[in-house]
């Protein structure tokens, strides 16, 4: 549980499982909610059998995927099937701010938990409710996985280095999206809550997160009629703006205006004015004759030199870091994008930061920082949440 924080004094109910929900609900945790995950018993959510890679000792082995998306919580096993489970759990809606799941659609009506009885229970809920294909339609009931949702809302067709080869993106970014998706419609409940004194159900699928990235692809085809292929490391639209050869190794560069492609040009003693490359489309239009010159002159040079020398005119470049550079570059490290926490088995480890910050208002110790929990051992805290929820019954008796 995040101590401190905007969301200090909000109660998460996390139903969810996999990746797309405990996102959602971990984002919250970080902004200083209090997240209660509720866990099957005996085996608790599906990834924290995900792995190698496992970590710890042989009898109790951790899954690092679900060390990724559960820091913040609290772990309860209940049952749902069970008369105690389903007793549980509405002490628990009753209790809490917000609940999200990500069921596939009609699992928690058949539990007995509809959108209707939750705010029988609790008018206030807020409910982020994330399903694979959406909740309604003609295909609103299939289960989603994010490489399903991947390949059948068009990322992967503009992924990779060919039409030949679509390709995933090499996170889970349709269940990643979902989660940041829930998690803002979520804060715009509890906003709107504010006014209303009423919460309200929040929908997203994997789907419906994906097609909103979608950005200036999707427009190529709803207003231009063209339908993207992948191109690989480089940009549909702008020119030189990719990954190339520089000898051995490679860097990248993004030139976004003429501007800067007069700069980079007369850097690499190209003429800016050839015909095939004066305007951004003549370049796009001529791009693997641009490409084969550029990497001929980077090939004559050292790429971090080159890094040096294209950085030094105002023309964005950069390495390609491994995961492994990405956490030991102080970069990383100063914009509080690793965490160090306490776990129960594992000891003192690292996890991956949030990617928001708070300024400190004046007088504020610590730059606003929200401080974090390890994820949870199932069932961790079995007996503080009910006595917690002990504890609220008896004030409302």
């Amino acid at each position: 549980m995040g101590e401190g924080g905007p969301l200090a004094g909000v109660v998460v109910l996390d139903l969810s499982r996999a990746l797309a929900g405990p996102h959602a609900a971990m984002m919250l945790g970080d902004l200083g909610a209090r997240v209660v995950k509720v866990e099957q018993p005996g085996t608790g959510d599906d990834t924290r059998g995900w792995g190698p890679p496992f970590v710890g000792p042989d009898d109790e082995p951790v899954s690092t995927y679900f060390l990724s998306c559960n820091r913040n919580k609290e772990s309860i096993e209940l049952d749902l099937k069970s008369e105690d489970g389903r007793t549980q759990l509405t002490r628990l809606v009753r209790a809490s701010d917000v609940l999200v799941e990500n069921f596939r659609p009609g699992v928690l009506d058949r539990l007995g938990f509809s959108v209707e009885r939750l705010h029988e229970l609790n008018p206030r809920l807020v409910v982020c409710s994330i399903s694979g294909f959406g909740h309604d339609g003609p295909e609103g009931g299939r289960a989603g996985y994010d490489q399903i949702a991947q390949g059948e809302a068009g990322l992967m067709s503009i992924t990779g280095s060919s039409a030949a080869e679509p390709t995933k993106v090499g996170v889970p970014i349709g269940d990643l999206l979902a989660g940041l998706h829930g998690a803002y419609g979520t804060l715009s409940a509890l906003y709107e809550r504010e006014h209303t004194g009423r919460g309200r159900v929040v929908r997203t699928s994997l789907l419906s997160s994906i097609v909103g990235v979608h950005a200036f692809q999707g427009t190529r085809y709803t207003v231009a009629g063209e339908v993207p292929r992948p191109i690989g490391n480089h940009h549909p639209s702008i020119a030189p703006y990719g990954a190339f050869a520089c000898g051995e190794e490679m860097l990248q560069v993004a030139v976004a205006s003429e501007g800067q492609w007069a700069k980079f040009a007369g850097l690499l003693g190209l003429d800016a004015e050839d015909p095939r490359f004066a305007r951004n489309a003549d370049r796009v239009a001529n791009r693997d004759a641009l490409t084969g010159l550029i990497e001929a002159v980077l090939a004559t040079g050292d790429r971090d030199e080159w890094l040096k020398r294209i950085g030094a005119i105002g023309v964005p470049c950069g390495a390609i870091r491994t995961i492994d550079q990405v956490y030991e570059w102080e970069q990383t490290r100063s914009q509080g994008l690793l965490l160090e926490v306490d776990h129960p088995v594992l000891g003192p480890i690292e996890l991956p930061g949030p990617p928001v910050r708070f300024d400190a208002h004046p007088g504020e110790a610590a730059a606003g920082r929200v401080g974090h929990r390890p994820p949870p051992g199932l069932g961790e805290h079995n007996e503080s949440v009910r006595a917690w929820l002990d504890e609220l019954d008896a004030g409302r008796g």
